[in-house]
């Protein structure tokens, strides 16, 4: 497996530009399924999970041309609706290839999913909404298994605001005959992506990035030309990169209106932030105020950056305490982090962070995707040498981390594996 090895205490100076979001890329891949027809996606991020899903939308029959800086996906010949566990157990985020496959024919079979291990992220909001949609739902050995004759709209009320599930949905019901209200849906940035192209392909829907939307079903859909909205997880990792080890850095593509929870938090720490248009400039000076953090659903502070901020927070002057209330696994980093000094305890979903003066470099372990960037951050910042193994998990959610890092002035390289 490759490694990154960082040697630390390096300013970050410079100028980056952000991808396109991981997390509105794989559902709008998604949901080409749905239409006859070639679509057209650019800015794509070229990581992990976007290649694990172009594998699996060929496994239905479509046809990818990925030659360019642009995707091209022709889905006129979809026919098989089996999504399968080799699949499925590397990327949670394929288990929205259901939805599609179950509206256009009729049926899907799809693993249960797998994915980072921060939670338990049980699809029953999904299957719950298949049903009043008028699918049969069955689960055998590890499978779900859908089917339907014809699905119909109907009202349906999530008991959390889902991503996963208001996109599974949204998706589904652009097919289903007459209206489809989904309330309490979320209301991420990513999911009004995804209806955006969505309306592109021909279907109808109102309500977009409020907790209730409604979605005229049963029209033809078609391919869709769309650009992937910037990634506000890859760009809140770089802001507090930057801030984290004082640095100056101008940051392009990033829209200020998706990290508004994020930006207070970074200045409430006593990091400056400059905008001009879809970019920011971030200035710090490495003396930071503790700050209370409580992730939640959109517009609240996002968890995927918890883990990142976290870090900064380490060498914050006094105690800061986060709270994580989207999964129940979010802190496997603390233990690599305590590794490299840092002070921290765990309260059930509450970690207590007691600043120190720095961090000392140690070899570490990446447990997920987040918990991945947390700890590159902490060997920015940190003394003397920090191995980082399992960057795989970085590499489903960053394209090129440490090329880009590497251009702001960080000593960062990647070790790669040797073959057997």
């Amino acid at each position: 497996m490759d490694k990154f090895i960082i040697e630390g205490g390096v300013r970050l100076k410079g100028r980056i530009r952000i991808n396109g979001a991981k997390n509105s890329a794989l559902p709008i891949m998604a949901a080409t399924i749905l239409g006859n027809g070639e679509s057209n996606l650019s800015d794509v991020p070229r990581i992990r999970d976007v290649r694990t899903m172009c594998e699996m939308l060929r496994r239905f029959g479509a046809q990818l041309d990925t030659s360019s800086d642009r995707i091209k996906i022709q889905t006129d010949n979809i026919m098989y609706t089996e999504a399968p566990y080799e699949i499925i157990k590397t990327m949670r985020a394929s288990f929205v290839v259901m939805g599609p496959l179950l509206a256009k024919l009729g049926k899907a079979r799809v693993a249960l999913p797998g994915g980072c291990a921060i939670g338990r992220r049980p699809v029953g909001l999904h299957l719950k909404g298949f049903r009043k949609l008028g699918a049969k739902i069955d689960i055998v050995h590890g499978y779900v298994e859908a089917k339907c004759r014809k699905l119909k709209g109907d009202r349906i009320y999530l008991d959390f605001p889902s991503v996963g599930a208001t996109e599974n949905l949204l998706m589904t019901a652009t097919l289903a005959k007459g209206e489809t209200v989904i309330e309490n849906a979320a209301m991420e940035p990513e999911v009004i992506d995804l209806a955006e192209f969505l309306g592109k392909m021909g279907a109808e829907i109102e309500g977009a990035g409020t907790d209730v939307i409604r979605i005229q079903g049963g029209r033809m859909l078609t391919g869709g030309s769309h650009s992937i909205i910037p990634d506000r997880i890859e760009a809140g990792t770089f802001m507090i990169a930057a801030a984290a080890t004082g640095g100056d850095v101008t940051i392009d593509n990033v829209r200020s209106n998706h990290l508004k929870a994020v930006c207070s938090k970074l200045q409430e720490a006593g990091v400056t932030l400059k905008w001009d248009g879809n970019t920011v400039r971030v200035r710090s000076r490495r003396q930071f105020s503790p700050v209370d953090i409580r992730s939640l659903p959109y517009p609240g502070f996002p968890t995927d950056l918890q883990s990142p901020f976290m870090t900064l927070l380490t060498v914050a002057n006094g105690t800061s305490v986060v709270t994580e209330t989207i999964f129940e696994n979010r802190f496997m980093h603390v233990a690599e982090l305590v590794r490299m000094g840092a002070d921290v305890s765990i309260d059930e979903r509450c970690a207590v962070i007691r600043g120190v003066n720095t961090l000392g470099g140690a070899p570490v372990m990446a447990s997920d995707l987040r918990a991945g960037a947390a700890l590159v951050v902490a060997g920015l910042i940190a003394s003397g040498v920090t191995e980082i193994s399992r960057v795989y998990h970085i590499d489903r959610g960053y394209e090129g981390l440490e090329h880009k890092l590497q251009s702001l002035g960080a000593r960062i390289t990647r070790v790669k594996a040797k073959k057997a």
